[in-house]
């Protein structure tokens, strides 16, 4: 028994005694590539084109200088060294891929179309080089084959004894068929690539009984299509009974009834104003090969009634009421996931409240974003994986076991997400206030920190980590304040006061005055001996 796929891969069996193989693709992937224009087609359509926006630009939000996915290693138990070239060729990737300017065109295409193909070119003379290019490929022209081989056992039975897995493209398409054959056959080939040379990622969703992977629109189709059908209700309906019709009672005498006829159909055609309206291109013309809308009516009347008469019917009264319209737009939101409140005329603003007052939808919405980016994030995986091997940074199996401690983290701006977010902070900090006086008596700190904050144990010691060198900066500067305090106080000269005493003796000795000198007595002459 076959294994099931659910990576959009038809299944094969080697058949041996000639070269190469014949696969018919006419039956099963005709119906994928025409499915794959249906959601293409759907997603041109105003109101679904509105939707696919909403996700598109949630799932993938590109601001200015800022990275729209990182990577995160935090549980890889590698060296730093280790890590920083991980980041670096995830870089690389998303510098490949021009994920800063593209990011939103590459998610779009995976989800209208369910599948996204990318060609890796490298270079063969030195492989270390790792990915050099990527290259777009339409998932029309591409198609992932599984060739199973089978042997007869002991018991007769034919069992699975390998699989061979490989990329079949063609550059018409599948739609119409395609057959991949020995050279001697003469039938269209189609061209062999090996399955380390493309990065092919799909939906996920598979449709167990047409046996194929399909597309996030598929469940969008039937509404879509009836909300088309009643919009061109309404328009016709519009149109054909906003005038007021009139009536035209023909008085054909005594004439025979083909005569009679006749002579109505004359008057019909000289008389008759008839208008068309056109679906496909909502235009009014006059096409005889589409329905009729604006009609007038044209009975015979018999000898013994009234003559000639013409009168009117009355137009339609409830042409405001869309109803039907809004019912089938609701429904078609919902067959995409898109909140109600994100219809045009259901919620003019967004109100800012707490996150207990935000809408359900919004809730489940935020869900279904993560989960897309959760699928999407396979691109990344694949091609990293395919990077680092080249560059024999490690191994195919150190990096299936590392694989699932990888993640991306996505630029978000959802609003939700954000107050959700502050009020959780909020919320333990109130706790973290209540439980302090215990912490040392009842609860330590790191339960504090493991249960109360949600911290981890790298979290943890980021954190002391974080908290020591912001104290050693503290310390530094209050020491290079304090230096540059005494550095000020030395350049100024403190004043300090004196005692009258200190004053008197520091005073210098004055000289007397020319006044003072007349006024002294003459001194005393001595006697001579």
């Amino acid at each position: 028994m076959l294994p099931q796929n659910d990576d959009d891969a038809v299944s094969i069996e080697a058949v041996g005694g000639f070269f190469g193989q014949y696969v018919d693709f006419d039956s099963t992937t005709r119906n994928d590539a025409d499915l794959i224009y249906k959601y293409r087609e759907m997603s041109m359509h105003p109101e679904c084109e509105a939707a696919i926006d909403d996700i598109v630009c949630e799932a993938i939000v590109s601001e200015e200088n800022m990275v729209p996915v990182k990577i995160i290693l935090d549980n890889i138990e590698y060296s730093d060294d280790i890590k920083r070239r991980i980041i670096k060729e995830f870089n690389n990737i998303l510098t490949l891929l021009n994920f800063q300017t593209k990011g939103y065109e590459i998610f779009r295409r995976w989800y209208v179309d369910g599948k996204v193909a990318f060609h890796i070119m490298v270079d063969d003379e030195n492989l270390e080089r790792g990915i050099q290019e990527l290259r777009y490929v339409d998932p029309v022209n591409i198609q992932k084959v599984k060739q199973y081989k089978r042997e007869l056992n002991a018991q007769g039975q034919r069992i699975i004894t390998g699989v061979d897995e490989f990329y079949v493209f063609s550059k018409d398409g599948f739609r119409t068929g395609m057959h991949l054959s020995s050279p001697s056959t003469g039938t269209a080939s189609g061209l062999r690539i090996s399955p380390d040379a493309v990065v092919y990622i799909t939906s996920g969703l598979y449709d167990s009984r047409n046996k194929r992977t399909i597309g996030y629109l598929n469940k969008a189709i039937k509404p879509l299509n009836q909300l088309r059908m009643m919009e061109d209700a309404v328009v016709i309906y519009r149109l054909s009974r906003a005038p007021e019709r009139r009536i035209f009672y023909i008085d054909v005498g005594n004439l025979p009834k083909q005569k009679a006829e006749q002579y109505v159909r004359d008057l019909m055609n000289k008389y008759r104003n008839k208008l068309i309206y056109d679906a496909s291109t909502g235009e009014i013309r006059d096409d005889r090969r589409h329905m009729s809308m604006l009609e007038d009516y044209w009975l015979p009347r018999r000898e013994g009634g009234k003559g000639t008469e013409i009168t009117t019917l009355q137009g339609a009264q409830n042409l405001s009421e869309l109803e039907d319209v809004k019912y089938f737009q609701r429904k078609l939101y919902k067959s995409l996931n898109v909140p109600l409140s994100r219809m045009d005329g259901e919620q003019k603003s967004f109100t800012i409240g707490k996150s207990t007052e935000i809408q359900r939808d919004e809730i489940k919405f935020a869900k279904f974003i993560s989960r897309l980016r959760n699928k999407f994030s396979e691109l990344f995986y694949n091609l990293l994986k395919t990077q680092l091997i080249m560059k024999k940074i490690m191994s195919e199996k150190e990096f299936n076991k590392i694989r699932d401690k990888m993640f991306f983290d996505f630029l978000k701006d959802s609003y939700f997400a954000e107050l959700k977010q502050n009020e959780l902070a909020l919320e333990r900090s109130n706790v973290l206030t209540q439980l302090q006086p215990y912490v040392g008596t009842y609860f330590s700190k790191y339960w504090i920190q493991k249960n109360v904050l949600n911290m981890n144990d790298t979290d943890i010691e980021l954190m002391e980590a974080q908290i020591e060198q912001e104290k050693l900066i503290e310390q530094q500067k209050q020491i290079v304040d304090a230096h540059q305090s005494e550095i000020v106080q030395n350049q100024i000269s403190p004043q300090t006061e004196q005692s009258p005493e200190q004053q008197t003796s520091e005073q210098p000795e004055q000289q007397p005055t020319p006044e003072q000198q007349t006024e002294q007595p003459p001194a005393q002459e001595q006697p001579r001996l």
